[in-house]
């Protein structure tokens, strides 16, 4: 066969080299990675957790580039565009490269004794991403698992540093029902003698216990390290010592703190290996940034985008909603996957929100409007309050139509209803009708 000779054409490749979106499971993997040259001869920390972990990714990157340092970074999923997934020194990486990636798995994938091993659009996109950290000069690789931990793609890799942000209910389909069950799956990335930095101030039994068993170093936020805000600044504590008169990270909400204070932990157990001084500390936590987490665009009314998809991020999206300026009228544009919870993610938000203006997003994980509408129904959100599009763009600028300059928007849902929206945004607006 011939290979694609586009991003666009080697993309939608992927989507037919495996019969299911996820399969869980590192054997497929690892034999093609056995046949690609991955050696990475620099520290490694790996993240995971039921959210926070992109926040985490970002601030440990932007902190560690303010520290001179060159680092590659690997994210899932995307907003826009695939490249965004790998960003070697700062820079989203090219085209061209992911070509070359592409091209190099696919030779490795068709090669074994099985003839092309099958592997998931995931699977092989990490694969790619991988081959071109091997071959770039780093300093310092930060991993964010795609899901769970366990049997994750990103847990071929042995972390120097394993991170677990939070732990709670998501994917249950895949990891379990239960927060014991999800734990387990989550320390899976943890390496005997290695040190595992959590931000989940009542962890799982399974995950301490497992930590425990393989002589992991578990250091945890309330224990091990800490933090106090301290009104426009915040104070940090923990194994290498305080730090005082911190500005507060550019990324919003009170819960970043958390976030910040898991990634200053993990810096300091490497600190030894990569140094990283306060000054860098400060111009990384005031200069990062990440698309899609209580990301406020500019102009009015006040438009709000947040990938929030489980009732756990809900929660803490209805919390940061509940700390802005007052606001005469709140509209949400929502949507979301079909095997989410999206009753949980409903009752969480429910108070904070006037008018919902849903739509069903494409693909088979998609939920329809009318799945949408009843859980709206069922937590007891008022018929006249729902209103229905075809799309999330159209769903986005009816909202924006009906908003006035004082009110708010808010984006949340998924990945791909808030690309939608922020397309849509930056688009010339159109008059579009309720169905």
């Amino acid at each position: 066969m011939t290979r694609p000779t586009t991003l666009a054409g080697w993309l939608a490749y992927l989507e037919t080299l495996h019969p299911k979106s996820i399969a869980m499971g590192l054997e497929r993997v690892r034999d093609v990675a056995s046949r690609l040259p991955l050696a990475l001869a620099y520290p490694v920390i790996t993240v995971t957790g039921t959210n926070g972990k992109g926040s985490t990714c970002a601030m440990l990157e932007t902190v560690l580039r303010c520290g001179g340092y060159r680092v590659g970074l690997y994210m899932s999923p995307h907003l826009e565009r695939y490249n965004e997934r790998v960003r070697i020194a700062g820079e989203i990486i090219s085209d061209d490269d992911l070509l070359a990636a592409f091209d190099a798995v696919e030779a490795a994938r068709i090669g074994g004794a099985n003839d092309a091993t099958p592997l998931t659009y995931f699977e092989f996109g990490t694969l790619a991403a991988l081959w071109l950290f091997a071959r770039a000069k780093l300093d310092v690789l930060v991993l964010e698992v795609g899901l769970g931990g366990r049997l994750d793609a990103v847990n071929l890799i042995d972390a120097d540093v394993a991170v677990v942000t939070a732990v709670d209910l998501d994917h249950m389909d895949y990891l379990g029902p239960t927060r014991e069950d999800i734990g387990r799956e989550k320390a899976g990335i943890f390496r005997s003698g290695e040190p595992v930095v959590c931000g989940e101030r009542n962890p799982p039994a399974s995950l301490v216990d497992y930590a425990d068993s393989i002589g992991a170093r578990l250091l945890r936020i309330g224990r091990d390290f800490d933090f106090v805000a301290e009104g426009r600044q915040w104070r940090y504590r923990g194994p290498g010592g305080e730090r005082y008169g911190l500005p507060v990270p550019a990324l919003r909400g009170d819960y970043q703190f958390a976030n910040a204070s898991v990634a200053l932990a993990t810096l300091d157990v490497l600190r030894d290996r990569i140094p990283v001084t306060t000054g860098a500390i400060r111009e990384g936590l005031v200069s990062v940034e990440l698309p899609g987490r209580f990301q406020v665009l500019p102009g009015r009314p006040t438009i709000v985008l947040d990938v929030a998809h489980n009732p756990h991020a809900a929660r803490v999206l209805a919390a940061t909603l509940g700390a802005m300026g007052f606001h005469p009228e709140t509209y949400a544009v929502f949507g979301m996957y079909a095997d989410k919870d999206i009753g949980g993610v409903v009752d969480a938000v429910k108070a904070r929100i006037d008018h919902w203006y849903v739509a069903g997003l494409p693909g088979a994980r998609g939920a329809p409007a009318l799945t949408i509408i009843e859980k709206l129904r069922a937590a007891g959100v008022a018929q006249t309050a729902i209103h229905a599009f075809d799309t999330i763009t159209s769903a986005f600028r009816a909202a924006r139509d009906a908003a006035s300059n004082a009110d708010r928007i808010i984006v949340f849902g998924s990945f791909l209803t808030v690309s939608a929206a922020l397309a849509a945004s930056r688009s010339v607006p159109e008059t579009l009708s309720n169905i």
